[in-house]
């Protein structure tokens, strides 16, 4: 099934966030072998040649790397992996907090929701492996 994308962005810039975000999860493990540009491009949907920007603009950012004589990997340094994802989570977090902020809660609330959250999800969390 194609990748979904938003007509308002550059492809090549969803691929890109979609593909840091595989990473990130660990969907794609570091030192991992990607697929051909084809196939990749076949999967999400889109040309071959906006498949080859994004990953040329992930090699320019160190997070891919190429062999010539076997393909694109995952970096495998996982400082790396680890910053980008601190990176994100930072983003989030501060995009919630300001969006809160915004509504009227204090800090003291923030943290209350977020410890409500939090305490669900682990919930959730257990129910799902129960």
């Amino acid at each position: 099934m194609p990748w979904e994308f938003d007509n308002n962005k550059p492809i090549y810039l969803q691929i890109m966030a979609i593909l840091k975000n595989k990473i990130i999860s660990g969907e794609i493990a570091p030192s991992e072998k990607l697929s051909s540009v084809r196939d990749l491009a076949q999967t999400a949907g889109v040309n071959p040649n906006t498949m080859q920007r994004a990953l040329a603009e992930l090699e320019r950012e160190n997070l891919v790397c190429s062999n010539r004589t076997s393909g694109r990997y995952v970096t495998d340094d996982e400082e790396l992996i680890m910053n980008l994802k601190n990176e994100y989570a930072q983003s989030y977090i501060s995009e919630l907090v300001n969006h809160l902020l915004q509504f009227g809660y204090t800090h003291e609330q923030l943290i209350h929701l977020i410890k409500l959250e939090l305490e669900k999800g682990e919930t959730d969390y257990v129910n799902k492996i129960s």
